[in-house]
């Protein structure tokens, strides 16, 4: 993962961001996989929205941790996002965003910066990229017709 220098956040933020999560992560329910994921969205005017995987023995129906955090903010009236920080089980690893939250998170904005743990070699440390680096040639609203008055 890249660090950008455009970043809007510091380290201490990211980290905040990644407690945040962390704790959402404590309210998964993930009795199936066993893998409880939490994540902590930052949106523009600074309103954290966090969100847990919660799955469903017909594992279609699941619904990741990214994919509840924007659920959830976009409800609330909220579509501009500075920031999104994504944690698994282990503490010290990334835990990469699955393709449909990759998606759903680029739909609302390339930009948003994915924060996430550095690694073992760096404890405490972050990592930050952005989501429209870890979705190349992302589908959007720009390849869609458009839409006829009327229709």
């Amino acid at each position: 993962m890249t660090n950008p220098n455009d970043s809007a956040l510091d380290e201490e933020q990211a980290r905040a961001l990644l407690d945040r999560a962390r704790e959402a992560r404590d309210h998964a329910y993930a009795p199936y996989s066993h893998f409880p994921v939490g994540a902590a969205l930052l949106a523009d005017d600074g309103t954290v929205f966090t969100g847990c995987n919660v799955e469903n023995a017909s594992y279609g129906l699941t619904n990741c941790a990214e994919r509840t955090a924007v659920f959830k903010a976009v409800s609330e009236g909220r579509t501009a996002f500075r920031a999104i920080a994504v944690v698994g089980p282990q503490d010290d690893l990334f835990c990469a965003p699955c393709g449909a939250c990759r998606q759903v998170m680029f739909e609302f904005g390339p930009e948003t910066i994915l924060i996430a743990p550095a690694g073992p070699d760096r404890p405490g440390g972050v990592s930050m990229t952005t989501v429209g680096a870890l979705l190349p040639g992302a589908f959007d609203g720009a390849t869609l017709p458009a839409r006829q008055e009327g229709a």
